[in-house]
């Protein structure tokens, strides 16, 4: 049963890893939890035994956009399902709990906050409750990167309810920390535990530093020509400065952050998941739960605070499984804002001085890990995984590190100069006035806190400004240097100083040739199919806009794609092409069949 609902609902032939694993586990009645990246089919774990359980599945999901997104694609393949959440009107709330009490949805979406809503527990007490998923689980646990302390009253939720159903819990991200803490805190029952891994090998990873980003975004968006993505931003003042430059310059591009209009926030949502802009602008307020499957590229305008988030945030990327992009463009001030998000925090209020503390060091120690990906020379997707607890080869060929070619130096005399200004200097200057000083440069500061005095002042002078920096870095990644953690950022000696200072240490690195990469995006849609794949996108785009949907729900790239290369001619064939199940066909397959017809035969 379950293998003829996944092709009838959902469109696919064959489960993919981990799924079938976690689903049996569900329907036997044992609590799970699934650890599956961004892409990698999460809710069809807990979908697809929704149908197949005797009763109602309840969602926990953090955000209205995730259930929105969800909702509709469920509906869209014939699937009757709802979401309770603030966006509903009184009266539409009361209607859908009168429908949802007479058995119409097989999945319900809930925000967690209404869950212990008088209203809403009589409801859930009054029918039959087969299961509760909780979705972006990490959410229970201060340790994670989105912590909602209404996360953790889901157990109070299910010990009211007159029988225990089987509990769920899905995330893309968690380290082992994260993962322990979500089984405590949802109090799951001997739950079977799956990773499938964090790789997504479809993901090309990259780190720029441009001395113009501005530039360099929009030199992407050129070359780029058509494709949806997002660029991610800091600050909201940086969203409406990136936004308002590229519509000027003629880009179909909108923007989203919290300090918007409501109806604003909405409006923008919706231009970008219909693809109206296929370029969104914004803060880390926008994206969890967004399923627009056909983003091609997600743009740091600026590095994150932490790893998990970059990862997730990055995530957004290739839902389809089709290649896509994620570049990071930074720059050393990203540094001096994250610290002082950090220092500035004012969540998680509720929480004790001593463990407030405690939360903030763990940040701190978060963004020096975010900050050494920038600098690595290593595999970046490597250092990715190894940060969530994988560890494999040291060479991935799909990232700005593995297609770059380095070569091994030895910076013993570098490092022991830039060491010496540190010391002479009495610790007291940030990274740019030591690698001044170092360089012979004579600026403002440099003259103010008389460093030309310095006996290490110009002793560098032969070396370019950006080597000194490479080599400055990994003094703090290998730990021979330390910065600070307020919003002044000192370069600090430590134990390990001493080593070089004192010539028994030699310091080896690996600094990239001068010379450019090329990265291909690989897609069965650009192997000769271009033209069929663009009619295809055409019609999908007149689909989504008679049906008022958003394109990707009609069909993905994917399917697209693998319609590009079976090149259906009847309706059998059309339902071997993944992502066309029997209510999809009955709705779309026809004029897509007409379709390919008219452009090859």
């Amino acid at each position: 049963m379950k293998q003829e609902y996944l092709k009838k609902y959902f469109g696919y032939d064959g489960f993919r890893e981990g799924q079938e694993t976690l689903i049996d586990g569900i329907l036997s009645g044992r609590d799970v939890l699934g650890i599956m990246p961004t892409g990698a089919g999460k809710s069809i774990c807990y979908q697809l035994p929704a149908l197949l359980l005797e009763g109602v599945t309840l969602v926990v999901s953090p955000l209205i956009s995730l259930m929105k997104d969800q909702v509709g694609a469920l509906n869209q393949a014939g699937i009757h399902a709802a979401f309770l959440n603030s966006s509903l009107s009184p009266a539409q709330y009361q209607k859908a709990l009168k429908l949802a009490g007479q058995g119409r949805y097989s999945i319900i979406y809930i925000a967690p906050e209404r869950l212990l809503n008088e209203e809403f527990l009589s409801f859930a007490c009054g029918v039959k409750i087969a299961m509760v998923a909780v979705d972006e689980a990490h959410c229970v646990s201060q340790w994670g990167q989105d912590f909602r302390p209404s996360y953790l009253r889901i157990p109070e939720f299910i010990d009211r309810l007159p029988a225990r159903p089987v509990v769920s819990a899905f995330t893309a991200t968690a380290t082992a920390q994260v993962r322990d803490d979500i089984i405590d805190l949802l109090k799951l029952r001997e739950p079977l535990v799956l990773s499938t891994g964090f790789d997504r090998k479809n993901l090309y990873f990259g780190v720029e530093t441009p001395r113009d980003r501005y530039a360099a975004v929009k030199a992407y968006l050129k070359n780029h020509p058509g494709e949806s993505g997002i660029i991610y931003c800091l600050t909201r003042k940086m969203v409406d400065d990136v936004s308002g430059r590229l519509i000027r310059d003629g880009f179909a591009a909108t923007r989203y952050h919290a300090g918007l209009m409501d109806e604003e926030r909405r409006k923008n949502q919706d231009d970008f998941i219909y693809d109206r802009a296929p370029v969104m602008v914004a803060t880390n307020a926008f994206g969890m739960g967004i399923d627009k499957s056909n983003v091609r590229f997600v743009l740091h305008y600026g590095m994150p605070k932490n790893i998990e988030s970059y990862y997730q945030e990055a995530g957004r990327a290739g839902r389809d499984g089709e290649a896509a992009e994620c570049i990071l463009y930074y720059s050393g001030q990203d540094v001096i804002t994250n610290r002082l998000f950090i220092e500035n925090n004012r969540d998680n209020q509720e929480l004790d001085e001593f463990s407030r503390a405690l939360v903030q060091e763990r940040d701190r120690e978060r963004l020096k890990k975010m900050t050494f990906y920038c600098f690595t020379n290593e595999c970046l997707r490597d250092y990715i995984l190894r940060y969530f607890g994988e560890y494999g080869g040291n060479y991935c060929g799909n990232c700005s590190n593995c297609l770059t070619q380095f070569e091994t130096a030895d910076v013993t005399e570098i490092a022991a100069k830039l060491l010496g200004c540190v010391k002479t200097s009495r610790q007291r200057y940030g990274t740019t006035v030591v690698i001044d000083t170092v360089h012979g440069a004579s600026t403002a500061k440099i003259r103010q806190y008389r460093m030309e005095r310095n006996p290490f002042y110009g002793s560098l002078s032969k070396i370019p400004v950006y080597r000194l920096r490479q080599v400055l870095q990994y003094l703090q990644m290998q730990e021979y240097l330390t910065v600070t953690a307020d919003e002044y950022a000192i370069v600090k000696l430590t134990p390990r100083s001493e080593e070089i200072l004192e010539g028994t240490r030699t310091v080896k690195m690996k600094w990239a040739k001068e010379y450019e990469y090329k990265r291909n995006r690989a897609s069965a849609a650009s192997d000769g199919a271009e033209p069929l794949f663009d009619k295809l996108r055409r019609l999908r785009l007149e689909i989504a806009k008679e049906e008022k949907v958003p394109p990707y729900i009609v069909f993905s790239d994917k399917t697209l794609t693998h319609m590009c290369i079976v090149k259906p001619k009847t309706k059998a064939e059309m339902l071997t092409v993944s992502g066309v199940g029997e209510h999809k066909f009955e709705k779309y397959g026809e004029r897509f069949l007409a379709e390919i017809r008219r452009a090859l035969f």
